[in-house]
């Protein structure tokens, strides 16, 4: 199968070059000016759009095994290539929990018979994803999993986070982790500000999610393990890991499009604005801007949770938590940031292509001969509305429904295969 993307605007790192590009089976054989079509067995016609390496998501649910009626491996990786990504990391709170050899092996399975683009797993942290207690065989795991993370629970034992620690240094993998104090939580449900008071809601204080990034920060300053923060969402954070990189911890962090362009003053007592973290003030969503501004935030990532109609019908006290992000983060992050002059195409697409591949040690991430064909081509000339009701994801919630955006991808192609198109 020969594939050939021609006239596209194509992202070199430093800038987008005009080229077309020659793709034979999954890899990128050829680009330059003019490749002939002869004997191409696919075309495309791409002026003025913009080919890019396909987005990674290091950070989403796609609930199988175990929860098949939020969403299923097939649905899940449909709607990521939908939105552009080639490369998805799934979060290990299914059931079985991927604790083990055997367990992730089911997950495995599933991945290898339904996944429509690269799909790489993490396994957790501690037995049964507890927080607490055993932990799990890292060395017997390190070659199924991208990484180890409890998310959706925080570790609260800091000896069972240090032993973590320094067992993943020892192996050379990643801890990614999602920051939160059980303690502090209260049975809050949205940021503890001023939406919450006025509207008579239990609150989530900012200290659940910065106190365990501090003693992380810490632990990871002591252990020399790499350690990557999941969806920060305040202010000292924010702050926390800057300084963490300024004395040279191997730290590193993701926040999602939602703490990017929204805050507790846009709350609606609907479930679709129900996720963990919560929207925070407005300074937090400034100071989360700020770190994409100047590095301390390093990719991205969509927290991309699905639930069914039901579960999210219930307003902000009952919902479960959690919104879907993979079909429209790009459009909101391009009009929101890149067209308001926040930041650059190119440092937007350094976060979702370029920056996670780094950092997780994934394949790809350039337009070069030999390199995958795994990519995607944008219009970022196509002006659309979010509409939940034509999502391809199972999860319709979502706090951006409704809005107008401007920037779509159009082509996926994940290893020389095209797995989403709408030219």
């Amino acid at each position: 199968m020969t594939t050939l993307i021609k006239d596209a605007l194509c992202y070199t790192g430093a800038k987008f070059e005009k080229q077309d590009v020659l793709i034979k089976d999954n890899t990128i054989i050829s680009i330059g000016i003019s490749i002939s079509s002869n004997g191409v067995d696919k075309v495309f016609q791409a002026q003025g759009k913009y080919l890019i390496p396909g987005f990674v998501d290091v950070h989403v649910h796609l609930r199988e095994p175990g929860f098949s009626y939020k969403e299923t491996v097939k649905s899940g990786t449909l709607a990521a290539a939908k939105g552009g990504y080639t490369a998805v990391c799934p979060m290990p709170n299914i059931n079985p929990v991927p604790d083990c050899v055997e367990n992730i092996s089911v997950e495995q399975e599933i991945i290898d018979r339904d996944a429509v683009i690269n799909v790489y797993p993490f396994a957790s942290i501690t037995k049964n994803r507890q927080g607490r207690g055993e932990l799990v065989d890292f060395e017997a795991l390190k070659d199924m999993a991208v990484g180890f993370s409890d998310d959706g629970t925080g570790v609260q034992d800091e000896l069972v986070m240090k032993q973590a620690m320094t067992e993943c240094a020892r192996l050379g993998k990643i801890i990614s982790a999602h920051c939160e104090v059980n303690e502090l939580l209260k049975g809050g449900y949205i940021h503890d500000g001023e939406y919450c008071k006025a509207h008579n809601h239990k609150g989530i204080c900012s200290a659940s999610e910065y106190e365990q990034i501090e003693r992380d920060c810490r632990l990871a300053e002591e252990t020399g393990v790499r350690y990557h923060v999941c969806h920060i969402s305040t202010k000292e954070s924010v702050d926390i890991i800057r300084k963490a990189k300024e004395r040279g911890v191997k730290v590193t962090c993701e926040t999602g499009p939602h703490y990017l362009t929204m805050c507790d003053e846009d709350l609606l007592e609907d479930g679709r604005f129900k996720m963990n973290p919560p929207l925070r003030s407005r300074e937090d969503m400034q100071a989360l801007i700020q770190g994409v501004v100047d590095g301390t935030v390093d990719v991205i990532a969509t927290d991309h949770a699905p639930h069914s109609k039901e579960e999210k019908s219930k307003g902000l006290a009952k919902s479960a938590m959690g919104v879907v992000g993979l079909e429209t983060s790009f459009g909101v992050l391009y009009s929101r940031l890149v067209l308001t002059g926040v930041i650059t195409l190119e440092r937007l697409i350094d976060m979702m292509s370029v920056k996670p591949r780094e950092i997780f040690n994934l394949p790809g991430g350039r337009i070069a001969e030999g390199e995958v064909a795994d990519l995607a081509l944008l219009d970022l000339d196509e002006e659309w509305t979010v509409d939940s009701n034509d999502f391809v994801s199972m999860g319709k919630a979502t706090p951006f429904d409704g809005w107008k955006l401007q920037g779509k991808n159009v082509l996926t192609i994940c290893k020389g295969e095209i797995v989403y198109e709408a030219l």
